[in-house]
């Protein structure tokens, strides 16, 4: 095994047991009031410095201990999901996590390209962190309509679907975790890459 491949795996695993961290932390941080997650940070910045393919098992890794949480009932509204559908609601988990981490990884590699000058791995990372909490966030939301729609609609207590889907669903949550994503994504992997230089 190559001295690469090395740094990779065991990058990759320290990122994990990050992700595993800060996902069971996950409703323990707040920001004025609003419980975030930083989950989605270390995620990015595995698939920037490692590739998509680290950033799949990372979101894998997201999935594996939200769908924990949504069995044993720590995640109040996953529990209702795992309730109503356990494999449609552990299929969610797993995909919206591990193609968030995918794209963040696929997004990085074709803005950065193979050797990318300090300003083209900013940006590159910096649309890789925008990439995750969407597509994160846009697939649970799909699967909420396609697979829980009765779910949704009790949820929503008579309201419209697409509104309460984009308020109470997303609403200031997602634009919190979303900010601190942008922020901290791209600094990170440029601590990381700066000391893997020297």
């Amino acid at each position: 095994m190559n001295q690469s491949k090395l740094h990779r795996m065991v990058g990759t695993a320290l990122l994990a047991a990050i992700v595993v961290v800060l996902q069971l932390l996950a409703g323990m941080i707040s920001f004025g009031g609003v419980s975030i997650s930083l989950v989605l940070v270390p995620i990015v910045v595995g698939a920037a410095c490692y590739g998509a393919l680290s950033g799949a098992l990372l979101g894998l890794a997201f999935g594996l201990v939200s769908f924990i949480g949504c069995v044993i009932g720590t995640d109040k509204g996953g529990a209702v999901l795992f309730q109503a559908q356990p494999f449609l609601c552990a299929l969610t988990c797993f995909c919206k996590g591990a193609a968030a981490g995918a794209a963040a990884g696929g997004i990085y590699r074709l803005v950065a390209g193979k050797q990318p000058s300090e300003g083209r791995n900013f940006a590159a990372t910096l649309l890789a962190a925008v990439t995750a909490p969407v597509v994160n966030t846009g697939l649970f939301c799909a699967a909420m309509y396609g697979f829980f729609w009765n779910t949704l609609v009790e949820w929503a207590g008579g309201r419209p679907i697409i509104s309460y889907m984009l308020v109470g669903l997303v609403g200031v949550n997602f634009l919190v975790e979303f900010g601190v994503n942008i922020v901290l994504s791209p600094a990170v992997t440029t601590i990381l890459r700066a000391i893997k230089r020297k």
